[in-house]
């Protein structure tokens, strides 16, 4: 908009703002200079009328009236943004800081021409010659909305609901106008300080930029599916084509054009098995050039996706805590912020969802017997007690009771207990928890959705010593041996409880700096995508 033009609509507003009638009387602002900084541009206000008038000519700013008030009636509306020199160092970081934003991301969402147009005019101190410029006055507050805007989206994340998309652990909860007071009182020039996120969010980001620049010179090939498996040592055409698609995708690895499966196509092969959660033999399957074939575009969304799960993630204040990531089938063990060791898991099938939400772990159950639900004993225990009469013994169960016509069963400790030797409990309505399986080789699966939720651990002793190493002289390993061997359970209260988080990432940078990706088993990626690019 030209400049006279822009001026004349301004004042026109101010105008009828400041009328009796239409809009509201002009309000007198009186100003208590003793809760004022001194500011580095004179000290300079702006009147709370121009806030108002402000948001009516920028609607989509208007949702942040209430942090426009919190961040300015405190500092007595004065500027925020500019000092002796015109627009301040912090101005240029913020702008600079959400240009990047926009620019790796590909997101125009946030982008403000007016903003741009303002910025590029005030740096060159067009119209620093009066200090209540409107056009200083507009850039002050645009910032202060750009700031809000861009803070909401980047650290806050989508306004969409969370629950809907099967995700139950609280979301991240930001001041947005205590976070501007902050980063302009500090003079914040470290984008971290802006608000900390963590390490696994950067690194992603990193990988993402990297993904958009490759899918801009992606082709639409797709490498055929396999009529045999393809083995180290084997030559056709499309292995060619293979090394070409694995050189895109793994620059680490360089091929050659040779039609030959060669050594260092083996090393290429596993890696890129590994990086996406499939079995690691080297041989190349259709599974493998499914994975091959999903176009880039698809990967950047899904990287957003998952970077958007991240900042839904509360902070971790504590040091020590239990993370399980179910696409990836995999518990991390966090102590004092590092990973001690992971191990294999089996979640929920895709018809038993296991649920994303988090707990404290405060109970271990040695020796545990297993109270079947009402829902397995109705569709498995009654149809299979009516094929076999002595079902119940042969399986060392027991039926306690009678809810109705339908019986209560319990399977007694010992090696054969569905829930296997432990169990671990952080109590919670879905009635979800970790523990022990009777059936150690289905950890060899590369695909382990195979519970009714809950979650089966590779190693349950191990992480039984683990919560109880403060108390070693109580739990030494035979005592624990013992104890997961007795005829009655037994429970013990840990000293302190440890968080618990059951979580969903399908794409994550790993401790060795590679981009994995797995499978969304539950289709949770698939409606967050529709939240999020409207598909």
């Amino acid at each position: 908009m030209p400049w006279k033009i822009f001026t004349i609509v301004f004042c026109i507003s101010i105008i009828a703002y400041s009328c009796n009638g239409i809009i509201g009387k002009k309000q007198v602002v009186i100003r208590d200079t003793t809760i004022t900084t001194v500011n580095s541009f004179n000290s300079i206000f702006f009147d709370s009328a121009d806030v108002d008038a402000f948001l009516v000519l920028h609607p989509d700013l208007a949702s942040y009236k209430e942090q426009f008030n919190q961040f300015y009636i405190p500092r007595n509306f004065e500027f925020a943004w500019f000092d002796s020199s015109g627009l301040s160092e912090q101005a240029h970081n913020f702008y600079n800081l959400q240009n990047n934003y926009i620019n790796n991301f590909e997101d125009s969402s946030i982008y403000n021409a007016l903003l741009n147009q303002l910025y590029d005019s005030l740096t060159a101190k067009k119209f620093l010659a009066e200090k209540n410029n409107k056009a200083v006055i507009q850039t002050e507050l645009l910032l202060t909305g750009q700031f809000f805007k861009y803070a909401a989206k980047v650290y806050k994340g989508a306004d969409i609901n969370a629950a809907e998309l099967g995700w139950f652990i609280p979301r991240k909860k930001i001041n947005l106008s205590a976070l501007l007071d902050t980063i302009i009182a500090a003079k914040a020039k470290d984008p971290d300080a802006y608000a900390p996120m963590s390490n696994q969010y950067k690194v992603l980001e990193n990988w993402l930029i990297k993904t958009i620049e490759l899918e801009k010179k992606e082709t639409n090939d797709s490498i055929p599916l396999l009529k045999k498996p393809i083995k180290i040592g084997d030559s056709a055409g499309i292995v060619f084509q293979i090394k070409q698609r694995l050189n895109v995708l793994q620059s680490n690895i360089v091929l050659d054009s040779s039609n030959v499966y060669d050594t260092a196509m083996l090393r290429s092969v596993k890696l890129f098995q590994l990086r996406h959660g499939l079995a690691i033999d080297g041989v190349i399957g259709n599974q493998m050039i499914a994975e091959l074939n999903i176009p880039l575009k698809k990967r950047v969304q899904q990287i957003l996706v998952n970077l958007e799960r991240i900042r839904w993630m509360p902070p971790q204040q504590e040091r020590n805590f239990i993370l399980v990531n179910i696409p990836a089938f995999r518990l991390h063990v966090m102590d004092s912020g590092k990973q001690v060791f992971d191990m294999r898991v089996i979640v929920g099938s895709a018809a038993n969802n296991t649920v994303i939400f988090n707990g404290n772990l405060k109970y271990i159950v040695f020796s545990p017997y297993w109270n079947v639900p009402e829902s397995i004993v109705r569709k498995e225990i009654l149809p299979a007690m009516q094929r076999d009469r002595n079902y119940i013994g042969k399986h060392n169960m027991e039926i306690t009771g009678y809810s109705g016509s339908l019986p209560i069963v319990r399977q007694k400790p010992g090696p054969t207990n569905s829930l296997g030797l432990v169990k671990f409990l952080f109590p919670n309505s879905y009635s979800i928890y970790l523990h022990d399986t009777p059936n150690r080789n289905l950890f060899q699966q590369s695909g382990r959705g195979l519970s009714h939720g809950c979650i089966r651990i590779a190693e349950p002793k191990k992480f039984a010593q683990y919560l109880l190493r403060d108390d070693t002289t109580t739990w030494k390993s035979a005592t624990i041996d013992s104890a997961m061997h007795l005829a009655k359970e037994k429970w013990v209260t840990l000293k302190q409880t440890i968080p618990v988080y059951l979580v969903y990432f399908t794409a994550w940078v790993d401790k060795d700096g590679l981009l994995n990706f797995r499978k969304d088993i539950y289709g949770h990626d698939a409606k967050m995508m529709n939240k999020l690019f409207n598909q």
